[in-house]
């Protein structure tokens, strides 16, 4: 008999865990190498290719790990209790790990010399900060209702809100702050020069409050959900 088929229902797999910290590395890399290539390249469309590889990156993956590839996200979803403290630990691990790997293979596909690197001082911290605060909040709640809400636990527009979410950020903000909204792209987009070292707490701060409130209003919007919260218990979905 099939190993697999004699489970208990509802059981994982052996080597279910990897898998998913696999996904999420996977997934994390393909966002960060589109916009490494994108950026570096001036492609016209970037903003538009960005979106639609998360979205087909968590059409893929979504079903194993989530479909995170972002810490914040990460974050946001473990507050909202749908994931525990170790592997949400995990998953930020190994979506910077994959950030880390893309950045150098968009350097070595796109040889470019000119970068315009964002080293905001003044005035545009705040403006940089605000951006990407703003979006990192609609990007994690737009993620958080779509994907974890006991509402529609079952629908097929998933991917394509949460990738459209980065687009229209993209577009937006990106002559502002980049349009990051993701750590692992924020540490990524450093590697390739594109914003300096000595201003990432600017977009990793942002982030992980838009996060962070974005959490909190799905946990006000949604009273039946929070009862399953990081508060109450860890729960390893």
């Amino acid at each position: 008999m099939d190993k697999d088929a004699a489970r208990k229902p509802g059981a994982r797999p052996r080597g279910f865990v990897v898998r998913t910290y696999f996904t999420e590395f996977v997934g994390t890399f393909f966002l960060v190498l589109t916009v490494g290539c994108a950026v570096l390249s001036g492609a016209p469309l970037a903003a538009l290719g960005i979106g639609l590889t998360l979205a087909v990156m968590i059409y893929a993956g979504g079903h194993l790990s989530g479909g995170h590839f972002n810490p914040a996200v990460t974050v946001g979803v473990l507050l909202r209790g749908k994931i525990s403290a170790i592997r949400a630990l995990g998953y930020c691990a190994t979506q910077i790990a994959g950030g880390f790997l893309a950045a150098a293979v968009a350097q070595f596909l796109v040889d470019t010399k000119a970068i315009h690197t964002i080293s905001p001082s003044g005035r545009e911290v705040w403006t940089v900060f605000l951006a990407e605060l703003l979006f990192s909040f609609a990007l994690v709640y737009v993620m958080l209702n779509v994907a974890t809400s006991a509402d529609h636990p079952h629908n097929g527009f998933y991917g394509i809100a949460i990738g459209f979410t980065v687009t229209a950020g993209a577009v937006a903000v990106g002559g502002i702050s980049g349009g990051l909204f993701n750590p692992a792209v924020a540490f990524g987009a450093a590697t390739m020069g594109i914003i300096e070292w000595s201003s990432m707490w600017i977009w990793l701060l942002a982030e992980a409050a838009g996060a962070i409130l974005a959490a909190g209003i799905f946990l006000v919007q949604n009273p039946g959900d929070s009862r399953e919260t990081i508060f109450t218990r860890h729960l390893d979905r």
